[in-house]
């Protein structure tokens, strides 16, 4: 069962929340499909995973529509919204309270959830997240959540009249952090759940801890600096706050510093780091521990094995440079129906990330690069092969690039290297609308420059992404490869 996840309301979240949960506990297997991808990419997603069944709001149906008589192996398309459209089925019909549980024997290592993770090769890949893996990532948070109170790097998260924890979800359910680290370990723990609606509002977020009485919020840190840059924070009530988490991008040491500043009651912070192929978080860094190493990650849940590693898979020594890989329970079992993708990301049980890092003398973790061609746009991971591929098929662009571009509120933005044919007039807009028709806005750049130059390779005809971004020269004169 597959649903398109938006944030257009907060009834439309639990619904496919619920819709999700009440599938897998028949054995089903929910996929999701990212709220912003086009008519396009939905279609992929469909067919990829094999869905049978569209979970989809009034917001994301216009997106929807085209595509669904185009796809048989849809049976049915359940609406939430007003007034379903012909041949949909409102969501009221199967949202319905049984009398017994559901008896479908579950094995600890069937799939939970399919989610798509983008890869070099520009097609999205279906990671699947496992019940085992869900679990023991649930337990893994909460161990280190303990640890930190008793360490005192984090306060407790009740409220301050004793009720339970108050948790403020801005992340959107198609993501671990948002599904798995968010929705499962809050609702484990007994906690309340407050879901944002619409696209991010510094604004709204500080309405809703102020009104809800928030403890606890889990956000990427482009949401976190809106926040404590935002001119009408002083206006609201944010005391309630005991922990702010972070990730899915590097977090500046200057939003740590402003968020200390402003906010009126110093919550804990802790900086998490995972993957979709983790389940989602898999190290910490937290109150003090965070304060005298901003830049690293921290250590692995409890239930995480993490070394570094050289390109052979074998462990090196403290402070050497390597590849961060992990082991445990909560490591995905692979992408579906991508066997080599499998075999080339999990080796021996050991994922592995692509992340560049390194480990200090006490035992902290640091990630200074990737090895993969990506970059983070606002907590979104943007694929640049995927972007190239849809550059190169316009008919006025010889060759492009897509690098990423620091910015201190989005952590990266996108930055496209254009040669146009001979005579071209091509300007920056129309390569964005070029974009825009085929991938989703986020991964629309930001920037366009031009170029009459070949771009620079290696011998191979690699992509220089190094000379591109101003670090380093070119070996060798790159008009060979005309």
């Amino acid at each position: 069962m597959a649903w398109p996840v938006s944030s257009s309301t907060r009834t439309s979240a639990a619904a496919k929340g619920a819709v999700s949960a009440g599938a897998t506990s028949i054995g089903a297997v929910g996929v999701g499909l990212n709220g912003w991808w086009t008519a396009q990419e939905i279609a992929y997603g469909l067919t990829d995973s094999g869905a049978r069944f569209l979970v989809v709001d009034d917001r994301l149906w216009p997106r929807a529509e085209p595509i669904v008589g185009q796809m048989p192996s849809l049976e049915k398309i359940i609406y939430i919204g007003a007034k379903p459209p012909k041949g949909t089925i409102p969501i009221s019909e199967i949202l319905k309270p049984a009398d017994t549980a559901p008896t479908t024997p579950l094995d600890e290592d069937d799939p939970f959830v399919f989610l798509y993770t983008s890869g070099t090769t520009g097609k999205p890949k279906a990671c699947i997240t496992t019940h085992r893996g869900t679990i023991a990532q649930v337990m893994g948070i909460m161990f280190a959540s303990v640890a930190n109170v008793m360490l005192g790097n984090a306060k407790p998260l009740v409220g301050g009249d004793g009720a339970p924890p108050a948790g403020l979800l801005t992340s959107p359910l198609f993501h671990v952090a948002g599904l798995h680290s968010g929705v499962c370990t809050l609702m484990t723990t007994g906690a309340k759940i407050v879901f944002t609606q619409g696209k991010f509002d510094p604004e709204a977020v500080m309405k809703l801890i102020q009104e809800e009485r928030i403890t606890l919020w889990g956000a990427i840190p482009t949401m976190l600096h809106r926040v404590v840059h935002h001119q009408n924070l002083k206006r609201y009530d944010l005391s309630s706050l005991k922990s702010i988490s972070f990730g899915g991008a590097p977090t500046p040491p200057e939003t740590i510093e402003k968020a200390r500043e402003v906010l009126p009651i110093e919550p804990s912070l802790a900086n998490a780091y995972g993957l979709t192929e983790t389940h989602g978080v898999a190290t910490t860094n937290a109150g003090s521990d965070l304060l005298r190493r901003r830049t690293a990650v921290g250590r692995p849940l409890p239930v995480l094995e993490l070394k570094i590693a050289d390109d052979k898979g074998d462990e090196v020594s403290g402070g050497q440079l390597g590849e961060l890989l992990f082991y445990g329970p909560t490591i995905t079992p692979g992408y579906w129906n991508k066997p080599e993708a499998t075999a080339d990301t999990v080796r021996d049980g050991w994922l592995h990330t692509g992340d560049l890092g390194y480990r200090d003398d006490e035992g902290f973790f640091f990630v200074v690069d990737r090895k993969k061609d990506m970059l983070i746009r606002g907590g979104e991971n943007v694929y640049c092969t995927e972007i190239e591929h849809v550059l190169a098929d316009h008919p006025e662009i010889v060759e492009a690039a897509v690098i990423g571009v620091p910015d201190s509120e989005l952590g990266e933005r996108v930055k496209a290297i254009v040669r146009r044919a001979p005579g071209s007039t091509l300007d920056a807009k129309e390569v964005q609308r070029h974009v825009a028709a085929h991938l989703a806005a986020f991964k629309v750049p930001d920037f366009v420059d031009f170029t009459d130059r070949p771009l620079p390779r290696n011998p191979a005809g690699k992509l220089l992404k190094n000379v591109l971004r101003g670090q380093g020269s070119v070996p060798f004169d790159t008009s060979m490869l005309e």
